[in-house]
């Protein structure tokens, strides 16, 4: 039986294809079907809920608001995969002078990929940020699947500014591809990327899983010149942001009791979530904080 397994198709995901491209899946008795979500960890929670997926690698924060939303959540957070924050980088078209900075967005149109996105939760942690006192934050939240479509709203005017990780967004606000302009930034308070099972997947199964993972990020940690080589040839970054952006990162599979927390707690000050669903949130994650029993 395979493993299906959901990834973003970005720079984060350099580990997930090092563990399939030097065999570590295999040498840990797993086949594994890497699957493509270039819309995002909204998308993935779409599949885990339809059973479409096994095993989820994406945004702590789209994640944990999926927990809140489903009563009989059909996944649990595991573990983290990286522990550094995420930059996210608020973009409007090119052109639009209209839009002047992140303190101009309130009551705007911030384009989304999905409902439940990251791209549309790190919106009320803006809008807290900077301290918006409307209620919604925005007028509407236009969904536009795509970081392409994303791009394509701020110019259209569907949407008017909308957020993306800065490594992806940055080479569209140069020539020759320019198409944005940056208003603003936003890093996430909690360590960014999770690893995420459907409750499915057998213990043995998962513990095989997290081992080839780990032998995957310590493969990228051993050989950087490989990982910048793979980035800039593979996933449509400059070498030069390729290294710049490892220079950033942390990744690092551990327990996420403490980050699926700290996010459930800011998420209830920025409104995502309602005051008093953190004790049940944490309680249907059963698993959350023993990814020792997933270590090697």
């Amino acid at each position: 039986m395979s493993i299906r397994v959901g990834y973003v198709p970005e720079h984060f995901s350099t580990p997930i294809q090092f563990a399939q491209l030097h065999g570590f899946f295999q040498q840990n008795g797993l086949k594994v079907d890497l699957i493509a979500y270039p819309s995002g960890s909204g998308h993935m929670i779409t599949s885990l809920n339809n059973n479409e997926l096994d095993i989820a690698i994406g945004l702590t924060e789209a994640f944990v608001r999926g927990v809140a939303d489903t009563t009989d959540v059909p996944y649990e957070i595991i573990s983290t995969y990286v522990t550094s924050p995420l930059n996210w980088a608020v973009s409007t078209g090119v052109n639009r002078d209209d839009i002047k900075g992140v303190a101009s967005l309130e009551n705007k149109k911030i384009g989304v990929s999905r409902i439940g996105s990251g791209s549309y939760v790190m919106s009320y942690v803006l809008a807290l940020e900077q301290q918006f006192k409307s209620n919604p934050p925005y007028s509407d939240w236009p969904i536009c699947n795509t970081f392409a479509r994303l791009r394509e709203a701020v110019n259209d005017k569907t949407c008017d500014a909308f957020m993306w990780e800065y490594f992806t967004t940055k080479k569209y606000y140069e020539t020759p591809h320019k198409e944005l302009k940056m208003v603003g930034n936003i890093y996430t308070p909690w360590p960014s990327w999770v690893v995420v099972r459907n409750k499915t997947l057998t213990d043995q199964q998962t513990r095989s899983f997290m081992k080839a993972l780990d032998q995957g990020i310590h493969y990228l940690k051993d050989h950087q010149e490989e990982a910048v080589e793979y980035i800039y040839k593979n996933l449509d970054y400059s070498e030069s942001d390729a290294r710049e952006w490892l220079s950033t990162v942390v990744f690092q599979l551990a327990g996420a009791k403490d980050a699926m927390k700290q996010t459930v707690d800011l998420l209830v000050v920025a409104g995502v979530l309602k005051h008093g669903q953190e004790p049940d949130i944490l309680k249907r994650n059963l698993k959350t904080g023993h990814c020792e029993t997933w270590s090697t």
